[in-house]
């Protein structure tokens, strides 16, 4: 019975959940904007202590690997890896948008309709009319692999012509705008956002597979290449 921590900080949602066995024990999250080098550590202990159990019963470390925010992104790949090193445990890589819409499967289980019915395309946010993104089948199977792209009236005409296609994450709003009169493109109420509790069932079948990552030479999944921007502080070039 493995018990993961998992740790998903590709957006401004910083969370962190603990699972045993596939199921969830205690979850903490914040979607406070820049908080995630402050709480991340602060989290961990914190699910642990709700389950009673301690750092060195984890079985494995989570970690969501982006596509997202490179700032995230490297304090929760940093985060994870420190774990591992110290308790000597092995690291397991989750796609956050996989993540996303693994969630958005499970949600639709719990409301008693089909997800075979639909597509899936998770969204990240990625400023501008850009969004990076995928479409998946209920299966988590890949119909498009992820890129970046600027969405237009023409995105995902092909596959929105052969199934209703959920939009989610905190790019959706953006698609919502340009593709919202399109009978097959389906919108949440409230945002869904990428949380750890949706890494769960991933980061379980990754375990039972020994599929692990390098920790030494693993880096996160960008996309893009992170361009800094100009200093606006006086003085600073």
């Amino acid at each position: 019975m493995a018990l993961i921590l998992s740790i998903e900080t590709s957006t401004r949602v910083c969370s962190v959940a603990l699972s045993q066995d596939g199921m969830l024990l205690a979850m903490e999250e914040s979607t406070t904007q820049n908080s995630h080098a402050e709480q991340i550590t602060v989290f961990a202990e914190g699910v642990l202590y709700k389950a009673g159990k301690n750092f060195i019963d984890l079985d494995a470390i989570a970690v969501s690997k982006g596509p997202g925010s490179y700032t995230g992104l490297r304090i929760g790949v940093s985060t994870a890896k420190g774990f591992c090193y110290s308790l000597d445990k092995p690291l397991i890589s989750v796609g956050t948008l996989p993540s996303l819409a693994s969630g958005m499967i499970q949600q639709l289980g719990m409301e008693g309709r089909n997800p075979e019915e639909y597509l899936f395309c998770p969204m990240i946010d990625a400023r501008r009319m850009e969004v990076y993104a995928a479409i998946y089948d209920n299966s988590l199977i890949v119909q498009r692999r992820v890129q970046a792209e600027v969405i237009d009236e023409e995105s995902y005409s092909e596959f929105l012509v052969k199934k209703p296609v959920f939009f989610i994450g905190d790019g959706a709003p953006k698609c919502q705008e340009i593709l919202g009169k399109n009978k097959n493109a389906l919108f949440t109420d409230e945002p869904f956002l990428p949380s750890a509790r949706y890494m769960i069932p991933i980061a379980e079948e990754k375990f039972k597979n020994n599929d692990f990552e390098d920790v030494a030479y693993f880096e996160p999944f960008y996309l893009k290449d992170f361009i800094p921007g100009v200093s606006r502080v006086k003085g600073l070039k």
